[in-house]
């Protein structure tokens, strides 16, 4: 099927699905709090046509209600300030001719300041990183992985680290109806609505530091310098559209890139009920990539997550997830499941099962005479688990000792160059996290008019 008729297809697949979802949504347009003296304060805010904030992932992404991301919350006058975050120290080592390892330290914090504004709900956040001072410039060793840039050649089994700018973005939310409401979404350095939640802010991935292989096929735009994103939504549904800087950020990693909106992207969501999230998304991606600033690119993608309680102290989050890349002339795909279990208060286990369509130019393989083809495919897999085992734990946050191992699948041609058709990698690492409490209490706020 050719490329145009792909996107015509998935635009009436929106259509199919929007329409009824707008014409059937029931819901109340807020969720009126009750004022009983024990009630948090943070219930006091206003959650447009019902949805939580406990919904959001990273950007303007939906997951599971059912599901939570480890946060602390805290009332500061009519705000309410969330802090959210990972630190890991690894020791991380891959195996083979092409692989390396390293001591290193990936790490992100997140805070989110919400009030309630003109009969809406407006939220600032940021989001930072210190990868590139803990991993370097250059990153940290994977196997397979691909994309960005390091000494202007491209990274190739490294992942890259993240700028510090994660995210720097603004965004309010608003009900027009009992069941329809609008929402913008503003950031210097933010996200738009084109792949699913990142994986640091998946459930199903939260605890699994290692990018996935088949990150430049989904949710690599989650650092985008230039974002606007608009949209529309009911309680379990929303539609967005973005304009954004298509290009991926460059090897000066501290700073802001220049500030685009030469690309632009949509995306729908469907959260049925509390376990499930259903996104798919469209983008066009003007000169990603800086070593090819001539190519343009198409990605689709699309998600499916689940989550629910498990026992009194965990939980499990399960992903499933599809994404396409359209560039000079070519299709690759990508596809991902992966799961996290908090069995209890000390136990974590989770793993992930991927595959990545790759070029001998991604990959970085030698090319001409003797060797492969610039534009040669190859189908390359990965497996991996991993343990947590929480060692120390305080009323804030909680410290985990793990490991992860991962197995990666390469074809017959590539065994010469990875020196075995299924080399292998591993992480040992401490990991700390908050813990996520109830919301600090505080005198009510007298109810806001709706």
């Amino acid at each position: 099927m050719r490329w145009p008729a792909v996107a015509h297809v998935f635009r009436l697949l929106l259509a199919s699905v929007v329409l009824p979802a707008v014409l059937r949504a029931q819901h109340p347009a807020h969720r009126i709090p009750q004022q009983t003296p024990m009630e948090p304060m943070a219930m006091m805010m206003i959650d447009p046509l019902g949805v939580p904030m406990e919904r959001m992932g990273s950007g303007t992404t939906w997951i599971p209600d059912a599901v939570s991301l480890p946060a602390r919350h805290r009332m500061i006058g009519s705000w309410l300030v969330m802090l959210h975050g990972f630190g890991f120290v690894q020791y991380d080592k891959q195996g083979g001719p092409r692989g390396d390892e390293q001591f290193g330290s990936l790490n992100w914090a997140m805070a989110m300041a919400s009030r309630d504004l003109f009969g809406g709900r407006f939220q600032a956040r940021t989001m930072l990183s210190l990868d590139p001072a803990t991993v370097t410039t250059q990153g940290y060793p994977l196997l397979l992985q691909s994309g960005e840039t390091y000494r202007g050649q491209p990274l190739v089994d490294r992942q890259h680290p993240h700028d510090f700018w994660m995210e720097l973005a603004v965004m309010y939310e608003r009900a027009l109806s009992p069941s329809f409401g609008v929402t913008a979404y503003l950031a210097p350095s933010g996200e738009p609505a084109l792949g699913p939640v990142a994986f640091m802010h998946r459930p199903s991935a939260m605890d699994n530091q290692a990018a996935p292989l088949g990150h430049h096929w989904q949710d690599a735009t989650h650092i985008s310098f230039g974002v606007l994103t608009a949209g529309v939504f009911g309680p379990r549904w929303k539609l967005e559209g973005s304009a954004f800087n298509g290009r991926e950020p460059d090897e000066e990693r501290w700073g802001f890139d220049p500030i685009r909106l030469d690309s632009y992207s949509g995306r729908f969501s469907f959260n049925p009920d509390s376990a499930w999230s259903f996104s798919a998304g469209y983008g066009f991606l003007k000169s990603p990539e800086a070593l090819r600033p001539t190519e343009s690119m198409h990605r689709i993608t699309a998600s499916v997550l689940h989550g629910r309680k498990l026992g009194k102290n965990g939980q499990i989050a399960t992903t499933l997830l599809w994404g396409a890349n359209r560039h000079s002339g070519r299709t690759s795909h990508s596809a991902l499941a992966e799961s996290e279990a908090v069995l209890d208060r000390r136990n974590t286990v989770f793993g992930r099962v991927e595959f990545v369509q790759k070029t001998a130019e991604e990959l970085v393989l030698p090319t001409g005479p003797g060797g492969f083809a610039p534009d040669s495919t190859f189908n390359v897999a990965a497996f991996s688990v991993g343990y947590i085992r929480e060692v120390g734990r305080t009323s804030m946050a909680t410290v985990g000792l793990g490991f992860q191992g991962s197995l990666n699948v390469v074809p017959t041609s590539l065994d010469p160059i990875y020196g075995s058709r299924t080399p292998v990698g591993g992480m040992l690492f401490l990991r700390i996290h908050p813990i996520h409490g109830p919301h600090d209490m505080a005198t009510p706020m007298p109810p806001m008019g709706h």
